[in-house]
């Protein structure tokens, strides 16, 4: 299922047609149909191995030797570009989502060697995925704060997404700095 079409099941046909998007007819789909709690995790589930997938892509094509490398002294290096994600994804879901933080009370190196961060990164995707899994469907579709808005758990799962976008374009720049040639990055 394609996120416009997930976003107008979860928020509902009126909104999404007056922005723009593209919907099916209310013949073909009332819009009082409202999506399961198991579809939305399958959809989110889905969004994080693809997530997962691209991001070990990008990890993988820089050399070793580089993950130490950042374009000035103000920027975080590779490694710590992926740390940061890491920490914070996982902080975020665990004090806005509830669920238990596997860094709570451990500190990650700054700089990390290549092998850690794609066995620390595996263990992100790992515990998103079974975070996504076992949350409640009342927890799941309970509404928390997040940057100043108040925003249901399922969705802080595709923000936390968008913030490892985020930082994955940025480690592209670092490879193309590096004279390497990004792959893998097509679709969502």
């Amino acid at each position: 299922m394609k996120r416009t079409r997930f976003l107008k099941n979860v928020v509902g046909f009126g909104l999404l047609s007056a922005v723009g998007c593209r919907t099916e007819t209310a013949e073909q789909k009332p819009a009082s149909t409202p999506v399961s709690t198991k579809t939305l995790r399958e959809e989110l589930i889905a969004a994080w191995v693809q997530s997962e997938k691209m991001t070990l892509t990008n990890v993988e094509q820089m050399p070793p030797e580089l993950f130490t490398f950042r374009y000035t002294d103000e920027a975080m290096t590779f490694s710590e570009q992926w740390r940061h994600c890491i920490v914070f994804t996982c902080g975020q879901l665990a004090g806005r989502a509830g669920v238990t933080n596997p860094y709570e009370g451990v500190k990650l190196p700054v700089q990390m060697p290549k092998a850690d961060v794609i066995k620390e990164l595996k263990n992100l995707y790992a515990f998103v995925r079974k975070s996504i899994q076992t949350l409640s469907d009342e927890k799941l579709l309970a509404n928390c704060d997040f940057a100043g808005d108040t925003i249901p758990v399922w969705r802080l799962f595709y923000a936390m997404e968008n913030h490892i976008i985020h930082h994955r374009g940025q480690c592209i720049v670092y490879l193309r700095l590096m004279g390497i040639i990004p792959k893998g990055y097509y679709g969502w």
